[in-house]
């Protein structure tokens, strides 16, 4: 079996797939059309996020029998259609599910104790005490949507807090000795702490809005380690600003996949693109702490995620 590997991953990948017999090429920068036309004689693909797998490219593989994305969703595959055409589909949370939830935790403490505040302050010559006195953890609600890999995995990270853990997921029966399981509104009704642990879909796309967010009882604070597009940014804000969310850790932006960078160029150029006033609100917040999808990026995930890969191939063709 040929396999061609459209983005760098870690060395092991490659190697290991090699020792099983396999045939590996890559081709880390040609163009989506230039892929196109050779796919048909590749009988598996390994990719990240580099471009969309969609019904066009599909139908052009004519002899794929698998996809393996070296990440925890599927978002950019047409899964149905690859389904339809007999294409198995590999994805690997199990390789950075441990990454998110460390840094879903790291971000829950930074904001509650004002470390990147305070951090600036101290580098700019402030030595301010007061303005900075934290909250503590102990005691509070967490609440996580979506309760699958990433889920589980920062409920663990959790259980040395003395902190209830409730769960909201819409497959019945997911809730543990980490998380409890409960109705949407159990759960708007109870936590103080809200994170995001779900896939990109049609459900989940614009999920937190103004009607949600409103849902909740009490203030509470957000984080997303998930998919940007499932947060209406403006709607965070108008809620950053009211004090019915109380911060927000962002791993994630509903503008990443549009050119970011694009946003912070001051010329003319046609690559430049007009900051939105809400993203402009949460660079400057100091209650709004931001990170580059990085949740799960670690040294270490970069080898489970591939040994994921080669470990699912091996099992399903080997």
């Amino acid at each position: 079996m040929k396999i061609l590997h459209l983005d760098s991953n870690h060395k092991l990948l490659i190697n290991q797939l090699n020792d099983l017999g396999f045939t590996n090429d890559i081709d880390f920068s040609s163009s989506k059309e230039a892929v196109e036309a050779k796919i048909a004689n590749y009988d598996g693909i390994v990719i990240r996020s580099r471009f969309t797998i969609d019904k066009q490219f599909l139908d052009a593989a004519t002899n794929l029998k698998f996809i393996g994305r070296v990440g925890a969703g599927l978002e950019n595959i047409d899964c149905d259609y690859a389904e339809t055409k007999g294409i198995h589909l590999i994805s690997a949370p199990e390789g950075n599910r441990n990454a998110v939830g460390e840094h879903a935790l790291g971000m829950l403490l930074s904001l509650f104790n004002k470390l990147n505040k305070a951090d600036l302050e101290v580098r700019s010559g402030k030595w301010l005490r007061e303005a900075n006195r934290g909250i503590e953890l102990d005691g509070r609600t967490v609440g996580l949507i979506g309760y699958g890999n990433m889920g589980n995995a920062f409920s663990k990270k959790l259980r040395g807090f003395d902190v209830e853990v409730l769960c909201y997921d819409i497959k019945a029966g997911v809730g543990n000795d980490n998380a409890k399981q409960v109705s949407l509104e159990a759960f708007q009704e109870k936590v103080d702490v809200v994170s995001l642990h779900t896939p990109q879909t049609p459900l989940t796309l614009n999920m937190i809005d103004a009607n949600f967010i409103n849902g909740f009882k009490k203030p509470f604070w957000l984080i997303n380690t998930a998919r940007g597009k499932s947060v209406v940014t403006k709607d965070l804000v108008d809620a950053l600003k009211s004090g019915k969310i109380l911060g927000a850790g962002l791993d994630v932006l509903e503008y990443e996949k549009a050119s970011f960078e694009n946003l912070f160029k001051q010329d003319s150029s046609s690559s430049a693109v007009e900051m939105p006033e809400a993203f402009q609100y949460l660079i400057e917040a100091q209650n709004v702490l931001l990170t580059p999808h990085v949740a799960g990026w670690t040294v270490e995930s970069k080898e489970k995620l591939a040994q994921t890969i080669v470990d699912k191939i091996k099992a399903k063709f080997c």
